[in-house]
């Protein structure tokens, strides 16, 4: 199912996956109710500015590639918005929850 963003098809990112050298930012969107299906998720640099974005996946998964450094990540959903910060050393996995309320 096309969203007609382009980005990948949203799944969750097993914490065993070899990232093949790569730096992967990947997370769930979620509620006090539970996963948050349908929310655009933002990457965002150091500076707050726009680097990416991605449509979660119906279970709310969301992954992005990126390099080292400091990223924001932003939920934007009709039910309200969320963020969290994640400070990326190297290659690997860096899992981010975002909460929206």
């Amino acid at each position: 199912m096309s969203d007609g963003c382009g980005a990948p098809e949203q799944t969750a990112t097993p914490s065993s996956t070899d990232t093949q050298g790569q730096v992967v930012v990947a997370g769930k969107v979620s509620t006090a109710d539970g996963p948050l299906g349908g929310a655009y998720v933002r990457l965002l640099n150091s500076d707050g500015e726009f680097v990416g974005e991605v449509q979660a996946s119906p279970e709310g998964d969301f992954r992005f590639y990126a390099a080292s450094g400091e990223w924001t990540v932003r939920a934007l959903h009709a039910s309200g918005s969320g963020e969290a910060s994640v400070r990326t050393d190297g290659a690997g996995l860096y899992e981010v929850p975002v909460t929206v309320g």
